[in-house]
């Protein structure tokens, strides 16, 4: 092993060690501790809406970002990465893009075959039993590793998910300092106050200083992420060690503790409802940028929902957790709103377009 070698090993042992230590000194010292930089208070509403005409903010210089996706190398991630980088390369140079680069952050700590076709950092995995049993706590951490280590030559983020699909080009829509996230309906720092205090105490502002966002997707200035990021990992870390809040939170804990992490270092965000959507629910295209399949989509030949029971026609990313979707996958019948059936039909397009599908 060469010296370069030995060195980067070290240097891998020692960030780990210091993951594990981070997490041991979470169970025994007030999390306080561990958020750095000033936090003034603010009773300012965060519900702020983003002009509905850019174009009366005058001249402004085109402002690039980068987007960045975290993913495992499983089939199921890998599939939708495909997918979704392929949309991508379709609207990145459209007039009204302000999208600069982009990276798939792989958190397996090891290349995969898809490397070439896609531009891709490799990050290194928490410690075996950190996340326990929670990969989405891999994120984070990936975020730290990838804003650390990587070349970012855009001033912008915008942290995206494999099962988001471009739908048309997207301007860069953070502003004046602020972040613009999509805002979940399911996130609700109101109700669950008494578990977010823990991580952000009273001292530190109102509750109403915590979005309803999770981290993606997000828009948000490159520094402004680069001081989130370590405090996002630690509180994710630190809700998933404490029992009370794992509960209340369970599959959302990790967005909890990036809308946390955002409060804490004092980055507010636009919150951009058109910014995504998410069929079945969702039925129009609108305005949107994003269309987010995270639900399945079940339908009977009618074309009406059977949400909660397998329909007789049905997309769900889930039926493809081991094998990528086949190419020209049917459409759904009439009846079926919009959004469902442009799903179906950008995902036709890109399997019918990428090299060696399924391969």
């Amino acid at each position: 092993m060469g010296f370069g070698n030995f060195f980067k090993t070290l240097l891998i042992i020692f960030s780990v060690t210091l993951i594990t230590y981070n997490v041991i000194l979470s169970s025994n010292a007030s999390l306080k501790q561990g958020f750095p930089g000033p936090k003034t208070s603010s009773s300012i509403d965060p519900i702020i809406r983003m002009p509905t005409d850019r174009s009366k903010l005058g001249p402004v210089k085109r402002r690039l970002f980068h987007t960045a996706v975290t993913a495992s190398d499983s089939v199921y991630n890998s599939w939708q990465c495909r997918v979704m980088y392929y949309w991508f390369k379709k609207f990145v140079n459209q007039p009204g893009s302000e999208m600069g680069r982009f990276t798939r952050i792989l958190h397996s700590g090891k290349p995969d075959k898809y490397m070439d076709e896609i531009p891709t950092f490799v990050a290194q995995p928490l410690p075996p039993g950190v996340d326990q049993g929670y990969i989405v706590l891999n994120r984070p951490w990936a975020f730290v590793q990838w804003l650390q280590q990587a070349d970012i030559k855009e001033d912008y983020i915008l942290m995206a998910e494999p099962d988001h699909i471009i739908v048309k080009p997207i301007p860069n829509l953070s502003l004046d300092g602020l972040g613009a996230a999509f805002p979940f309906f399911y996130i609700e720092p109101k109700k669950y106050e008494s578990v977010l205090r823990k991580f952000y105490p009273m001292e530190m502002g109102p509750i109403t200083d915590i979005d309803p966002i999770g981290n993606s997707p997000v828009i948000v200035a490159k520094e402004s992420l680069k001081k989130i990021a370590p405090t996002w990992m630690n509180v994710s870390l630190a809700m998933k060690k404490d029992p009370e809040v794992d509960k209340a939170f369970g599959w959302v804990l990790e967005m909890y503790a990036y809308a946390v992490a955002s409060a804490t270092q004092g980055v507010k965000n636009i919150l951009y409802k058109d910014l995504m959507i998410q069929p079945p629910w969702d039925t129009e295209l609108g305005k949107t940028y994003i269309i987010h399949y995270t639900y399945g989509c079940d339908y009977d030949m009618k074309g009406k929902l059977t949400y909660g029971k397998i329909g007789e026609w049905r997309f769900d990313k889930r039926s493809y957790d081991r094998v990528p979707p086949p190419r020209n996958l049917s459409l759904p019948p009439a009846g079926v709103p919009e959004s469902v059936v442009t799903l179906v039909k950008m995902v036709n397009e890109a399997t019918a377009n990428i090299p060696d599908w399924g391969a």
